[in-house]
Formats: structure tokens, C-alpha cells, sequence
């Protein structure tokens, strides 16, 4: 089983992961978020880090999954906090002109190598919801993060999986408080066992 959970920042998908991977004994892989060196000049500087920020999320997030994709090694059920295609989703949003062409000929060339998921678990919310979220955890380098460019990526998320071609559930993360309340943890662990089982036997 491979299965991955996605969505804007702030969302919950490391929360959701972590629970997923108890439940079903799966190995957690997270992305690499702080130890890209040239994220928090990106927050800064937009326009002059987005390349390089871009480029150290593709190669990282490839080297990460290609590791999970060797014989042995995703033989057993693996849980992710994100999809390999969300690079792409924030590639196409920070990158402009030569730079963008560079990272699509980049990125056509990694993507075809890596496994897709059993399942995309889409987590949604609204901008304002994210927002509360990404205080609540306190990352330094969030902290300047703006509604306009949430509800940009969020819009973009939405354009994504609208004709995301593989098993999908999206879920209304905004009205669910699946880390605090054990009733919403329940139900929403139950929705994506149903989706999971849905999509093996439509296989």
C-alpha cells in the first residue's frame, strides 16, 4: 500500500500521515521542509529564490521516494505527507519564463520514475483556516505567510485534482478537527479506509 495525504501548507498533512501510518503499521515518509537552505530567503525574496527553492524540493522529494521505490524497500505499506506532483503545483505558481522551462524539463524527466499512490488523500481549507493553523505551529519562516498567496495555492490544488487521474478523496479539512477531537479522527480514519478499499477493488 502506498499511500500519500496532500494539500496546502497548514493543513494538517503531517498530522493525518502520522495517524494513518499507526493505523496501518506503515513506514511515515515526511518531505523535507526545513532543511531546504533557501526556503526562508524564498519568503523574503520571492523573485530571487524561487528557483532554487523549486529545484531543492524536486530533487530531494524524487531522491526520497526513489529510495522508497527500490526492490525490498516498498515491499510493505508506506504512508507520505505529500505528492511528488505538488512541486510542480508550486513550481508553475513561483516560476516564470526560462526558469520554469527548466524545471519542466527537469520534472518531465523524474516524474515517470516514481510509483503512484493507491490513494491521494486531498485535504482542503479555506485561507483564513490555514492561516490559524500555521501560527498555531510557529515555524519562523511561515510567519509572513499571506492569505492571497494561500488562497492562490489553494485554487491551484483545486485546478490539480479536478482531473487528478488516480484514486482521490478529498476531504473538507476546515470543518474537522481530526488531531483534537476523537470523534473526527475516528471518522475521517473510517472515510479513508472506505476510499482505500474502493480504489483495490476497482484495480
Amino acid at each position: 500500500m502506498y499511500l500519500v495525504v496532500e494539500g496546502p501548507i497548514g493543513v494538517g498533512k503531517t498530522s493525518l500521515a502520522s495517524r494513518l501510518s499507526a493505523r496501518y503499521g506503515a513506514e511515515l515518509n515526511l518531505e523535507v521542509v526545513e532543511e531546504n537552505p533557501f526556503l526562508a530567503r524564498f519568503y523574503e525574496h520571492p523573485e530571487t529564490y524561487a528557483f532554487q527553492v523549486q529545484v531543492f524540493f524536486l530533487l530531494s522529494r524524487f531522491k526520497q521516494l526513489s529510495e522508497l521505490a527500490q526492490p525490498g524497500l516498498f515491499s510493505g505499506n508506506v504512508v507520505s505527507d505529500y505528492l511528488f506532483d505538488k512541486d510542480f503545483i508550486f513550481a508553475a505558481m513561483n516560476l516564470k519564463d526560462a526558469e520554469f522551462s527548466l524545471y519542466e524539463d527537469l520534472y518531465a524527466h523524474l516524474s515517470p520514475r516514481l510509483p503512484t499512490p493507491d490513494l491521494v488523500v486531498y485535504l482542503r481549507a479555506d485561507p483564513d483556516e490555514l492561516l490559524r493553523r500555521i501560527a498555531r505551529r510557529g515555524r519562523p519562516f511561515e510567519r509572513d505567510m499571506q492569505a492571497e498567496y494561500l488562497s492562490e495555492l489553494t485554487a491551484r490544488y483545486d485546478e490539480y485534482f479536478r482531473t487528478y487521474p488516480h484514486p482521490l478523496l478529498t476531504v473538507q479539512a476546515g470543518s474537522l478537527d481530526f488531531v483534537g477531537n476523537p470523534e473526527d479522527e475516528q471518522t475521517l480514519l473510517g472515510r479513508v479506509h472506505e476510499a482505500l478499499t474502493a480504489g483495490r477493488a476497482a484495480d
